[in-house]
C-alpha cells in the first residue's frame, strides 16, 4: 500500500505556482555536496610530456601505467582528475556476481549464473554502457579495504560471513589513482601493482575465497622530496614523466590568469573549453578503437631492442611499455603503423630508471665472479707430481756411542755412525828382515 501525503501536500502539488517549485526542489535537492567542477585537462599551460603519457595510459592500458615524479604545484593531481573528462564508454556488467559475455566464450553457460544464462537465452543483454570512472586510493587506506575483506557488519548482524568487495574490484575498468604513491604502505603497493598486471586478483579469508577483475588503468604520483620508491616497485609502473614546473614567464603567467579565471568563475571557464574537451574525448574513443589494427613497420621493433640493450637495461617490462605507447602513439595519431618516430618521443618516458648503479656495480662484481669460476673449471686437468722423499736426518745433537761387539762405535762429523777402525799390527819378522 502506497503511504500517503497529508492533504497540504496534496493542494500544493496538484495545482498554484508553489507546485512548481516543490517539484522542481524534490528533483533538484540540494544536499550540500561539493561541485564536480574539474580543471579541463586541456587548459593545462605547457606539460606536455605529462598529457602525452596520461592520454597514452587511457588508450592503451597495456601500457602498465603512468607514475608523476615532481614538485609539489605542478598540476599532477589536477591533469589527473582532469582526465575523467575524456575517458571512453566501456561495457560493464549488471549482474551482482559480475558475469559478462566472455565469461561464456571462455568457460560456457557454467561460467555465468542462472540469472545471466536465463538473460542470455533469451537473447537480453548482461551488460550496460557506462562511462570509466576515477577511483582515487586513500592516503590512509588498509590491505582489507584495497583487496577485499570479511563484511563486518554482516558478521555481527546477521552471524554469517560474506566477503566484501575491495577498492581495486570497484576500479575494474577505471582509472585507479594513488597520491603520494612512495608513502604508501609498501605491502599495498605490491597487492595492487600485482593485481593490475594479471587483470585479476583473489581474495582468501578463512573458507571462503573470492576471485575479482582488476582490468584498470594505474597513475600514481609522488614528490622526490618526502623520500623515493624502491626500484622494485617503481619498474611495474610503464611511463615515468619527470614534472617541472614551467621556465617561460609567458607561460607562467598565463598559468596564473586560468587559474585565477577558474577560481573566480569555474563555470564559465569550464564552458569555454568544453568544445575542445568534446573534441579530445571523442578522439580518445576513435584511437581504442583503432589500436588492435596497429602494427609495426618494418625493423621499428628491432631498433627499440637494440636501444635497449646499448642502456643495458635488464628488466622486460622496458620493451613492452615502449612498444606498447608506440602503438597507442600511433593510434591517437590515426595511424595504423608504428614507425621510429614514435619510439623516439616515447623512448624517454619508457626508458628512464630503469637501471641503478647499485644493481650495475653488483652485476659487474657478480661478471668477474663468473669469468674467474669459468677460466679454472675449463682448464686441462693437471696431474699432481710426487714429492721426492726427504732423507730421514738424526738429531742435531751429538748422539751417545753405542757399544759393539769389537769395541765402541764411532761417529762422523755429519753424524752418521761407523765401524770401529781395527788396530793395525806389524809383523816383528817382516820388520827383522
Amino acid at each position: 500500500m502506497a503511504k500517503r501525503r497529508s492533504q497540504l501536500l496534496e493542494i500544493l502539488y496538484s495545482s498554484g505556482p508553489a507546485a512548481a517549485v516543490l517539484k522542481s526542489a524534490a528533483k533538484h535537492r540540494d544536499r550540500g555536496l561539493a561541485s564536480e567542477l574539474r580543471y579541463p585537462f586541456l587548459a593545462i599551460v605547457g606539460q606536455t610530456e605529462m598529457k602525452m603519457a596520461l592520454l597514452l595510459g587511457l588508450i592503451n592500458r597495456a601500457v602498465g601505467g603512468v607514475l608523476l615524479v615532481g614538485a609539489r604545484g605542478t598540476a599532477k593531481t589536477t591533469a589527473v582528475r582532469g582526465l575523467v573528462d575524456l575517458m571512453p564508454v566501456v561495457e560493464r556488467s549488471t549482474c551482482e556476481y559480475g558475469c559478462e559475455p566472455e565469461d561464456v566464450i571462455l568457460y560456457g553457460m557454467d561460467g555465468v549464473c542462472k540469472d545471466c544464462a536465463l538473460k542470455l537465452g533469451m537473447g537480453d543483454p548482461i551488460t550496460t554502457a557506462e562511462p570509466m570512472r576515477l577511483v582515487e586510493l586513500p592516503l590512509n587506506a588498509r590491505l582489507e579495504d584495497v583487496v577485499g575483506g570479511i563484511n563486518e557488519r554482516v558478521a555481527m548482524e546477521q552471524n554469517r560471513m560474506m566477503v566484501e568487495r575491495g577498492i581495486l574490484s570497484q576500479a575494474d575498468q577505471n582509472l585507479l589513482y594513488i597520491d603520494e604513491v612512495n608513502l604508501l604502505d609498501p605491502l599495498i603497493i605490491d597487492a595492487i601493482l600485482d593485481a593490475a598486471a594479471q587483470s585479476q586478483y583473489t581474495v582468501r579469508r578463512g573458507p571462503m575465497a573470492a576471485t575479482y577483475r582488476s582490468r584498470l588503468t594505474l597513475v600514481g604520483s609522488m614528490n622526490p622530496e618526502e623520500g623515493i620508491l624502491r626500484p622494485q616497485i617503481q619498474d611495474r609502473f610503464g611511463l615515468r614523466v619527470l614534472v617541472r614546473g614551467v621556465e617561460n614567464l609567458d607561460e607562467r603567467m598565463e598559468i596564473y590568469r586560468r587559474a585565477a579565471f577558474y577560481k573566480n568563475k569555474p563555470y564559465k571557464f569550464v564552458i569555454d573549453w568544453i568544445a575542445e574537451t568534446e573534441s579530445a574525448q571523442w578522439e580518445v574513443v576513435e584511437a581504442r578503437k583503432r589500436l588492435s589494427k596497429v602494427k609495426f613497420a618494418q625493423g621499428v621493433e628491432r631498433e627499440g631492442l637494440r636501444w635497449i640493450q646499448e642502456l643495458k637495461i635488464d628488466s622486460h617490462r622496458a620493451e613492452m611499455t615502449l612498444f606498447e605507447a608506440g602503438r597507442a602513439l600511433a593510434a591517437a595519431d590515426g595511424r595504423l603503423e608504428v614507425t621510429l618516430d614514435d619510439l623516439r618521443i616515447i623512448a624517454p618516458m619508457a626508458l628512464r630508471q630503469r637501471q641503478t648503479e647499485t644493481a650495475q656495480r653488483f652485476f659487474e662484481a657478480q661478471l668477474k665472479e663468473d669469468q674467474t669460476i669459468q677460466s679454472i673449471i675449463t682448464g686441462a686437468p693437471k696431474t699432481a707430481a710426487k714429492k721426492p722423499r726427504a732423507k730421514k736426518r738424526r738429531p742435531s745433537h751429538t748422539p751417545t756411542p753405542t757399544p759393539t761387539h769389537n769395541g765402541v762405535s764411532s761417529v762422523s762429523e755429519d753424524g752418521q755412525e761407523t765401524s770401529p777402525k781395527t788396530p793395525e799390527v806389524h809383523d816383528e819378522t817382516q820388520s827383522r828382515s
